[in-house]
């Protein structure tokens, strides 16, 4: 049987940088698929996990910097594929690596990543999961053992073995996510990536060189000190999934751990901040 979703059309004025805001809000209280629009995005979220005041933590709706309506209608689950397909646009990061779905054409740059999206976050459009990627250009990740967490469509963990990284761990709370990770690791014939289903949890006794996490600010807090027990001596730690707001927040946080900083990536206030351990 086809789940039930509900299905919301937002028209946001400006669209830039609302929806992505929006975006980022929505998914923090269960939304699971986003699809931009002229307008705006319309998004998804299961009719189980939803409830009549499910909007009202969502700051952006009240801000008075931004006009946002929306409406509001229940579907059968939709044809993901169909809809990415209609709306999925290729594209390319510092022009080395080229990120596209299995019906676009291969650019033939040096890192060729191919996701089916489906419902999962990360198909390099949103800035964070560009500026990591931008930060995995600039890393030496060969042989080191790496952590991908809230690995989203498995893309950061897909690029890290493409650069040398291994053995890599992928992990992510969200079952859609799971399944859809499993899948591209296999699509771009990975063959280092282990994807698991889990929260940080699952880090117990463990050990990385490398340890990626695009999730969102309140987890990341929540999380850090699992983060840095992970971390070996010289590692790095890669974070993102935030705005330029909130790193003095996400410093003092990392900063406890004796983590410094050594880079900071900024794209239409989202942040993506670079950490070494001693």
């Amino acid at each position: 049987m086809d789940n039930i979703y509900i299905e919301y059309n937002f028209s946001v004025s400006p669209k830039e940088p609302g929806v992505e805001i929006l975006i980022a809000e929505l998914g923090n209280v269960g939304f699971e698929s986003f699809v931009e629009t002229e307008e705006g995005v319309t998004a998804y979220v299961q009719k189980n996990d939803w409830n009549s005041t499910i909007l009202e933590p969502i700051f952006i709706l009240s801000s008075e910097e931004f006009k946002i309506d929306y409406t509001k209608a229940e579907v059968a689950q939709t044809n993901w594929n169909a809809e990415w397909e209609k709306n999925f646009q290729p594209i390319e990061v510092d022009n080395l690596v080229s990120v596209r779905a299995p019906f676009h054409e291969n650019p033939n740059l040096k890192y060729d990543i191919v996701i089916e999206p489906k419902m999962s976050f990360g198909t390099g459009h949103h800035e964070t999961t560009h500026m990591m990627i931008q930060h995995l250009i600039d890393l030496d990740v060969e042989n080191k053992k790496t952590l991908d967490m809230g690995c989203g469509t498995g893309i950061l963990a897909i690029f890290a073995e493409m650069k040398g990284a291994k053995p890599i761990d992928a992990i992510d709370i969200d079952n859609w996510c799971y399944e859809n990770s499993v899948e591209n690791v296999a699509r771009n014939k990975r063959e280092h990536i282990s994807v698991f289903e889990g929260d940080s949890s699952l880090l117990v006794d463990k050990k990385y060189d490398v340890i990626i996490a695009n999730i969102n600010r309140n987890i990341l807090l929540n999380d850090m000190k699992t983060y840095t027990d992970c971390l070996n001596k010289e590692g790095v730690l890669l974070l993102s999934g935030f705005y330029k707001e909130d790193i003095s927040t996400i410093d003092a946080e990392v900063s406890k751990y004796g983590l410094s900083l050594a880079k900071t990536i900024e794209r239409n206030n989202w942040v993506a901040l670079k950490y070494l351990s001693k």
